[in-house]
């Protein structure tokens, strides 16, 4: 876990940036951890992305909450142990309160994003693959520990990041692989 938690930073008319530092070694330092930080960010993006994707966010929007979330990152980056699962925990928690929130939108205007290149892609990719929709399918909590579970998590981890019991995430992946299950032979039997 992190010194800092995620959801302190979803307000974003309180954060303060750092004065920037004088040349120096201060300046090493914050170009050692730019650089740490993009590695981190290259390495990690298009995973967060997935995982949002798997808990049942729309393309668009879980592009745009992982970029926030990455955007709260790099701002405590510093006082953050343990990234990873970090940007997971307030990526999760920003789609939580984006559904929470949700209003009857009048219009769903496409708007393309540097961080999906191709957004037609993930399109052709869902259309393949059966997964996403098995995925969709489940219950909200047993979807959340299946997204954890899928971006390699373990279940004592997620209940570590998620404030539940690790028999609870146990229990809850156990039911969903058996609705996964089912749902294939399902399928299998209708062709």
């Amino acid at each position: 876990m992190s010194v800092q938690d995620p959801a302190e930073g979803a307000d974003r008319s309180a954060a303060v940036p750092a004065p920037p530092a004088p040349f120096g070694r201060d300046d090493r330092d914050r170009q050692r951890t730019d650089a740490e930080f993009a590695s981190f960010y290259r390495a990690e993006l298009r995973s967060l992305v997935g995982f949002l994707i798997n808990q049942g966010a729309g393309v668009r929007d879980a592009a745009d909450i992982a970029q926030e979330s990455m955007t709260d990152a790099y701002r405590c980056w510093g006082d953050i142990k343990y990234p990873k699962a970090w940007v997971h925990k307030a990526a999760s928690r920003a789609l939580v309160r984006k559904v929470a929130g949700i209003e009857d939108l009048v219009e769903d205007v496409p708007e393309p994003t540097s961080l999906l290149p191709r957004p037609d892609a993930i399109a052709e990719w869902e259309a393949r693959y059966d997964a996403l929709l098995i995925l969709r399918g489940l219950p909200p909590r047993q979807r959340q520990v299946m997204a954890w579970t899928l971006n390699g998590f373990t279940p004592t981890d997620i209940a570590d990041h998620l404030g539940l019991s690790a028999e609870t995430v146990r229990a809850n992946l156990k039911k969903a692989r058996r609705a996964a299950v089912a749902r294939i032979e399902e399928r299998e039997e209708d062709q």
